[in-house]
């Protein structure tokens, strides 16, 4: 009788590894798309708009005028992102960032820039106390929700490297120690362009963190005048938090702005009209600007993108909508670019400015 032996079995994972003859190849892997986030409702847009309201309301008892100022510190503020402000002295800059700070029941902190300001003093540090013989964190004025950085250019670089990686990263750290900042957390930065002694000019690297870039010029003479008359009702001229009505919103009130904002719908045909913006800055996009190489030396990064959108979807809000139009990103265009936007030495001897090169940029690109 023959004997017949069975073959010994194949292991399941080296059979799994040898590809079968003939078989059909597995599905690729597909990467989850993630759902979309819950549309607003009018009751949200309401909220959102009444806010607001309570916001500039609150400008028009201690500014005159300066509404573009006005809109882009609140559309920072709503979008998440930092601020800076530059204007020749005596343009009420610190009162207007004031004016944003304590109109939210957080946490407000004023740091005086000078070239001796050391990081620990922005920052933190480590004290040693002799009671307990160990080592103590003592924070510093940066860890609030509203910061007012005022006169920044003035800061030495190695200060203004504690301030980008609070900007950037949302923490600082004390003795190896990373200690995460307040949430919401909002830089509003001061600059004066006319003074060149005791200054450090802020690199290319850290004005890409601030958002926007307002610019302040001078008040007309009705607006000038109407200020007096403020100032002479008032019988002050200093800026007093504790003599405004006390309608205040909460920082949950900016959560909520914030997280909405971030619900507004961007079409496909916004993104791509504000990535065609910024790539029109660096020679490229649908329509090239012809001899742009010898006026901009460097064009605006992928962050201003970013910043255009998040903008663009703050503003939609403000107006009570839940969808972008064209025209919110128009709207702080020239705030997002004009410090992205490095000129030539050629074209800073003939006069042009960046706002210049932002007007051709816009009136190039196509609007969907």
């Amino acid at each position: 009788m023959a004997l017949f032996t069975s073959k010994p079995s194949m292991p399941s994972q080296l059979a799994n590894a040898i590809p079968m003859t003939g078989a059909m190849p597995a599905a690729p892997m597909r990467t989850p798309v993630p759902a979309p986030s819950a549309a607003l409702t009018q009751d949200d847009l309401r909220r959102a708009r009444q806010l607001t309201d309570r916001i500039r309301a609150r400008f028009a008892q201690t500014l005159v005028g300066q509404s573009d100022l006005r809109e882009a510190l609140i559309a920072t503020m709503v979008a998440g992102g930092h601020i800076l402000i530059e204007s020749v002295p005596g343009l009420a800059k610190t009162t207007a960032a004031q004016t944003l700070a304590t109109s939210v029941s957080g946490t407000f902190r004023r740091v005086q820039c000078t070239p001796d300001l050391m990081p620990s003093d922005l920052v933190g540090t480590q004290v040693f106390d002799f009671s307990t013989q160990r080592f103590s964190t003592q924070i510093g004025p940066i860890h609030a929700n509203f910061v007012l950085l005022d006169e920044i250019n003035r800061s030495n670089a190695k200060t203004q490297s504690a301030m980008l990686e609070a900007m950037s990263e949302g923490a600082t750290t004390i003795g190896g120690e990373r200690i995460e900042l307040p949430k919401p957390f909002m830089v509003i930065a001061t600059e004066n362009p006319i003074e060149e002694e005791g200054t450090f000019n802020l690199p290319e690297a850290q004005m890409d963190r601030f958002m926007m870039k307002a610019v302040m010029t001078y008040p007309k003479a009705d607006e000038e005048t109407s200020m007096l008359a403020m100032l002479t009702r008032r019988g002050t001229d200093m800026f007093d938090p504790k003599s405004l009505p006390s309608d205040t919103i909460t920082i949950q009130d900016v959560e909520f702005l914030r997280k909405s904002a971030r619900r507004v719908h961007v079409s496909e045909a916004i993104m791509r009209y504000a990535v065609d913006l910024v790539a029109t800055s660096r020679g490229a996009g649908n329509k090239p600007l012809k001899g742009l190489s010898s006026t901009v030396r460097l064009g605006a990064s992928p962050r201003a993108s970013i910043a255009l959108i998040r903008s663009g979807q703050a503003n939609a809000l403000l107006a009570g909508r839940d969808y972008v139009i064209p025209e919110d990103v128009k709207m702080m265009v020239h705030e997002v670019l004009r410090h992205r936007v490095i000129l030539t030495f050629e074209a800073l001897a003939d006069g042009v400015t960046s706002d210049q090169v932002i007007d051709r940029i816009v009136e190039t690109v196509h609007v969907p």
